[in-house]
């Protein structure tokens, strides 16, 4: 499927180089896997990826001060956003809105993956668990 949703020579290149930086050890035990702030990219986008095994289980109830969309990569999770409950599955996506407080659980069987988009240059958060 071509796209062409634009024309090319109406964007010119702002300078920056392209940018690389480590997202996460496959190694690494534990749920957080880890994360990049979009300021080592030079962009204004933080990553971070998160997975457990154990159903039932998941971040703690927080709120950030920008949008959040969470990309379920691998499982199903139970997401509270407000006062709305939404279950995902892998493929889907899930927003976060800037000032309201959110968490989710890995609804099992097996393995809860997810890639979480702040959409800020750094990762900036309050609990309240």
């Amino acid at each position: 499927m071509a796209r062409h949703d634009f024309d090319p020579s109406t964007v010119k290149p702002d300078g920056r180089l392209p940018a690389k930086a480590s997202l996460f050890d496959g190694s690494h035990a534990g749920p957080w896997r880890g994360s990049v702030n979009g300021e080592a990219l030079g962009t204004q986008v933080t990553v971070l990826a998160y997975g457990n095994d154990e159903p039932g289980k998941g971040p703690k109830l927080h709120v950030h001060p920008y949008d959040e969309i969470f990309v379920v990569q691998q499982g199903r999770a139970r997401f509270f956003v407000g006062d709305r409950v939404i279950e995902a599955g892998a493929g889907e996506t899930v927003l976060g809105p800037a000032g309201v407080p959110h968490k989710f659980v890995n609804l099992g069987p097996g393995r809860l993956q997810t890639f979480d988009i702040h959409l800020s240059p750094r990762w900036i958060q309050t609990d309240l668990e």
